[in-house]
């Protein structure tokens, strides 16, 4: 299955829900994806990340759609209590002055009740690796566990390959929306039901970090 770049989401308008934020002292490690001689940590992004993760989106998403998730867009979406942002770094532990290599990043929104996937992306060298998967694995759990009835997205409707992806982690095509992305292209949303909807748990907790 290849793990292309899913195209860019815009986030819904509902009332904010402080996303699961790691432990401060395990330096926001997840898990370590390993293929052969491919070794790969997904982190949660730091400021550090900004820059790459955006040219990663305006490279891999936003092609011919104009940049909207520039540097500043990502460092807001990184500040934001209710957004995760998570990096794959390419390296699987940080070396004094050398930021790691991002080999693939997610942005995720989380509401009262639903989440919204609003960008993902892998770098072409580093697809077929399960780095998407692992990064929506624990998107996937977060929403879960912070009680979340479902998770949304969009992508282009042009992406077959990301609809594969999304049809396999358990998501479904609920909508053809013409021209939505910048006026000309259509997008395809896709959603994944959790739980029931109504009230949600008196707490959570995010997944205990660098734990499959």
């Amino acid at each position: 299955m290849a793990v292309f770049a899913f195209q860019n989401c815009i986030p819904i308008d509902n009332q904010k829900h402080s996303a699961p934020v790691p432990p401060a002292n395990n330096h926001g490690t997840i898990v370590r994806v390993k293929k052969a001689k491919v070794s790969v940590t997904i982190r949660i992004a730091e400021p550090g990340d900004a820059r790459a993760i955006a040219e990663m989106s305006r490279d891999l998403i936003e092609s011919g759609l104009g940049w909207k998730y520039d540097p500043a867009h990502i460092l807001r979406a990184m500040r934001r209590r209710e957004s995760v942002v998570l990096a794959a770094s390419g390296r699987p532990t940080y070396v004094a002055g050398t930021r790691p290599a991002l080999a693939g990043f997610a942005i995720m929104d989380f509401g009262d009740e639903r989440a919204h996937l609003v960008l993902l992306a892998v770098q072409p060298m580093q697809r077929r690796l399960g780095i998407g998967r692992r990064m929506m694995e624990w998107l996937l759990e977060s929403a879960l566990t912070a009680g979340m009835a479902s998770v949304h997205l969009e992508l282009r409707a042009d992406n077959a390959a990301g609809r594969r992806f999304y049809r396999a982690l358990g998501f479904s095509e609920t909508l053809l929306m013409p021209r939505y992305y910048d006026g000309r292209e259509a997008a395809m949303r896709m959603i994944r039901v959790l739980r029931a909807p109504g009230p949600l748990p008196l707490s959570w907790r995010p997944p205990v970090l660098g734990q499959n």
